[in-house]
């Protein structure tokens, strides 16, 4: 029979299609996913964007393996089993250059930080790991180490996730620890710049201890009268384990243990405790103690850091001994006495900024009269506490690096400090100065430090609103909650509810609040408040006796909208001191700028359109260093349509250019309004996302700059009518906080001017909060220059 007539056994046909399968499964080379990721560049918005497809892939050639050596393409599987069982998972964004919303993703799993692979990775799994982070959605991811090569482990790869998980461990992956990677494919996300309600932020150094030994402590007041005031100072320590309160044996028991204790609660010193009385009131009452033999060194910031040990069942816990007695000396900020005040005095060489809370922000230091910032490398939890207890508040609860109070100014005084926890002041601590090379302004470090609790936020309550951050302001004055009265009230109060309410800065202070629910609207019981902004609660502010308010329906009363970030605006002094010079500009160039009121008031009795006027001209070069953008207040279909610029005005005056005498008295005034706000240009990795062009969005994006050049119209101040003298030029942006910003001090910007009638010198141009108290003393009080020459 003909070869082709034989017909093969059906259990012969299986045996061939077995063996071609299993051929098949040994010589087809593993290939590994190129992922397309949208672009990183693409310019964050309020939505998460559909990601635009990638046309030109990046692209990666697998090596042809040998058949026999080349094992199967990896199943994803489920992470390993001890992920799933209890191990603390910590996240953070690193690397440069980068945002605080954006970075070379890492995650800390069984003591060690590690990276995650670009294999397979997706928006997907952005998502997932942006929420983990604390922000609400990712906007994009990189992949290619964009944000640097990360070091030590790469503890995922080939992660896939549908986005809906609520954590990276529930997504299918290789397994921990499994991956054929490099750090050269480190993955990244991009997340959207808005916070998750209420999430705590993993994004720092804090202290890695047992919390199983020892979760909180606190003090119990024994003394009667003492258990009204607040804060706390001094009482029997008890410690929180397995959910309930137990006491400390005190045998063996040092002031460094009660050191480290204070610190906890937020102190920065120690006391002595007078034992006897504590005997003589303890001794009658029943003690369950858990631990003794505590030793600690005084530099921990948790108890739990410290060696101590558990009493063991049926066994006399404390023989001899009784409960350990803690007494704490709080810092000026929270003490109740004038006269002790006096006694406690802060470090003026060291201070935050930008912090939404009371003991937190970006550290900065004082030297040569100069408020420069501490580069992040070798930042730790010891030296941020030295800092915090300089301060007047307790030892760091979290050292934050990476400007993740955003980004300072200026000079860089200190990099790679080293303290032990114990110096009295940072200078103390062993440090390395700063090169150009060593560090810039997006490694400044911050501090967020153990403060007392002070049970402000009982005090004040916001209600009716869409979320949590947001309602109508309640204050208890008496026996019974009220509303406020919104008359006068401004971004300043709105800052100090937020605050108070432990829910960041104040994006909008609301005057107006009919649209949120009324049904359980209380009766105004507040009104005539008036804050700096700098105080710890509404109650600290100024305000009516007796209420006062025209207008008191539910309608009127004032309310909040906060959030985690806010943006922060500052002029680059230099900028202003190198671009100054005088122009005589004829009227008939000018007829747009009067219009806007861009000219003195003497310029409207001028023989138009003859003779010319004296314009002191510069550029303003304006950057956001804050954690989120610069919006105007107003949205643009209230923008003012100027027909003679050609442009629209988002806000009515964006700033104010003032010539003051040496007393402060106002000699010559400009003033601008928001001709365009835009990202004229960006540090290097920062997309421009706002552009006036065809009526865009405007503002200033973190990171990028907004310049207004000397040669456009109002940007001057007209000097027709000053006489030759010494002057100083002040400019101040948002004067009139129209829009919420985390530090209102670095608005102003100052300079030394010299007009001799003819020509225009300036000098020792600063920020408003850049130079010691001293040396801004000095700066008023200059008596003025004899010649050009600037010593």
């Amino acid at each position: 029979m003909p070869p082709h007539s034989q017909r093969p056994s059906p259990a012969t046909l299986l045996l061939v299609l077995w063996l071609s399968a299993s051929t098949l499964a040994q010589t087809t080379p593993r290939t590994r996913t190129t992922p397309t990721p949208p672009p990183v560049t693409t310019p964050r918005t309020r939505t998460t964007p559909t990601p635009p497809p990638v046309t030109t892939p990046r692209t990666r050639t697998t090596p042809t393996p040998p058949p026999v050596t080349t094992p199967p393409a990896p199943t994803p599987a489920k992470p390993s089993p001890s992920a799933a069982h209890g191990d603390r998972l910590k996240f953070r964004l690193v690397g440069y250059p980068r945002k605080h919303n954006e970075g070379r993703i890492e995650v800390f799993y069984q003591g060690e930080w590690g990276t995650i692979c670009d294999d397979d990775f997706s928006l997907a799994n952005a998502q997932v790991l942006c929420r983990q982070l604390g922000f609400v959605s990712a906007t994009g991811w990189a992949h290619s180490a964009k944000y640097g090569k990360g070091q030590g482990k790469i503890w995922l790869d080939n992660v896939l996730c549908n986005g809906g998980e609520k954590s990276i461990d529930a997504c299918k992956s290789r397994g921990w620890g499994s991956s054929d990677c490099t750090h050269d494919e480190d993955a990244g996300v991009v997340c959207k710049d808005e916070r998750i309600p209420g999430f705590v932020d993993s994004n720092v150094i804090d202290a890695h201890v047992d919390e199983n030994k020892v979760e909180e402590v606190r003090l119990r007041v024994v003394v009667g009268g003492a258990k009204r005031r607040m804060p706390v100072t001094e009482g029997v320590l008890e410690v929180k384990h397995k959910d309930s309160w137990t006491q400390v044996c005190d045998l063996g028991w040092t002031p460094k243990n009660t050191r480290v204790v204070c610190g906890m609660l937020g102190f920065p010193h120690e006391r002595k405790v007078n034992k006897k009385f504590y005997k003589l009131s303890l001794e009658r009452q029943k003690h369950h103690f858990l631990v003794h033999s505590v030793a600690c060194t005084g530099t921990e910031v948790h108890l739990a850091a410290c060696p101590l040990e558990f009493s063991r069942p049926n066994a006399t816990a404390c023989p001899g001994g009784m409960p350990a007695v803690v007494s704490c000396m709080p810092g000026p900020l929270f003490t109740l006495h004038s006269n002790a005040k006096k006694k406690l005095k802060i470090s003026a060489n060291v201070r935050l900024k930008g912090g939404a809370r009371v003991g937190e922000g970006r550290v900065e230091v004082l030297k040569n009269s100069q408020w420069g910032t501490v580069c992040d490398d070798r930042w730790s939890l010891q030296s941020a506490s030295v800092v915090c207890r300089e301060l007047g508040f307790g030892s760091a609860k979290e050292a934050l690096t990476g400007a993740r109070m955003g980004q300072g100014m200026g000079p860089i005084h200190m990099n790679e400090v080293r303290c032990t926890g114990l110096e009295r002041s940072l200078w103390a601590c062993p440090f390395k100065n700063v090169t150009k090379e060593d560090c810039s302004h997006t490694e400044d470090a911050a501090v967020r430090c153990h403060v007392p609790y002070m049970g402000l936020e009982n005090s004040v309550r916001i209600v009716g609103g869409r979320t949590n951050y947001e309602g109508r302001v309640e204050v208890e004055v008496g026996p019974r909650w009220g509303t406020v009265c919104s008359a006068g009230w401004t971004t300043k109060e709105a800052m100090v509810v937020c605050r108070q309410l432990g829910l960041g800065y104040s994006m909008h202070a609301v005057s107006e609040t009919w649209y949120w629910d009324s049904s359980n609207v209380t009766e105004m019981v507040m009104s005539g408040v008036k804050c700096t902004g700098a105080e710890m609660s509404l109650s600290q502010c100024q305000h009516h006796k007796v209420l006062n308010c025209q207008k008191t329906a539910a309608k009127f009363a004032a309310g909040v909208i906060c959030s985690e970030s806010a943006s922060d605006l500052v002029l680059n002094a230099p900028v202003v001191q190198e671009t100054v010079y005088i122009e005589d500009r004829p009227l008939h160039m000018l007829y747009c700028a009067a219009e806007e009121n861009c000219l003195s008031k003497t310029a409207a009795s001028a023989n138009w359109p003859y003779g010319h006027r004296r314009l002191l001209r510069f550029s303003s070069q304006i950057h956001n260093i804050g954690r989120s953008d610069f919006r105007p207040k107003a949205g643009r279909h209230s923008w003012v349509w100027h027909a003679c610029h050609g442009h629209y005005h988002s806000m009515d005056v964006f700033t104010h250019y003032d010539l003051l005498t040496s007393n402060g008295t106002k000699v010559a005034e400009g003033h601008k309004a928001s001709f365009c706000l835009e990202d004229s240009e960006c540090y290097e990795g920062i997309s421009k996302r706002y552009e006036c062009a065809n009526f865009g969005e405007q503002g200033v994006t973190v990171g990028c700059w907004d310049l207004y050049r000397h040669d456009i119209d109002c940007q001057w101040i007209d000097i027709t009518d000053v006489k030759p003298g010494n002057y100083i030029l002040q400019i101040v942006i948002n004067p009139n906080f129209e829009v919420a910003e985390s530090d209102f001090t670095n608005n102003a910007m100052k300079c030394n001017c010299k007009y001799d009638g003819h020509r225009i010198w300036l000098h020792n141009c600063h920020t408003g909060d850049a130079f010691s108290e001293e040396a801004e003393r000095l700066f008023e009080k200059y008596p003025g220059q004899l010649n050009n020459h600037i010593s």
